[in-house]
């Protein structure tokens, strides 16, 4: 039986930015959301070498928007999870949410 591919601590990150960004999730977007809800810092090379990654594995699409000059003249690469990508991320959420049941790990109320 194959296994499907799980994902790192990094992805889920990478995914769970890319979700709470909506419409406006693309690199420099991704790694301040990193950065500020999960207090990590990211070079772009390792954000970018993920979001390759996960697009190759069809976890996230990807689609450039309209060049601006402030840019000079780049356009922006935006990011949006697939079904499967969305789907990955909330068994791989699941997976931890029933490890934490009965634990009072992070101060709550214990479950179980």
């Amino acid at each position: 039986m194959n296994t499907p591919y799980s994902l790192g601590e990094f992805e889920q990150i990478v995914l769970l930015a890319i979700l709470r960004l909506d419409d406006s999730a693309y690199g420099v977007t991704i790694q301040a959301e990193i950065r500020t809800c999960a207090g990590r810092k990211t070079t772009p090379g390792a954000l970018y070498t993920t979001l390759d990654r996960l697009e190759q594995k069809g976890l996230v699409s990807s689609m450039c928007g309209e060049s601006t000059p402030a840019r000079g003249g780049r356009a922006k690469r935006f990011y949006s999870l697939t079904t499967e990508g969305l789907n990955r991320l909330k068994n791989a959420q699941s997976a931890f949410q029933r490890l934490l049941v009965g634990l009072d790990l992070l101060g709550g109320e214990s479950h179980g």
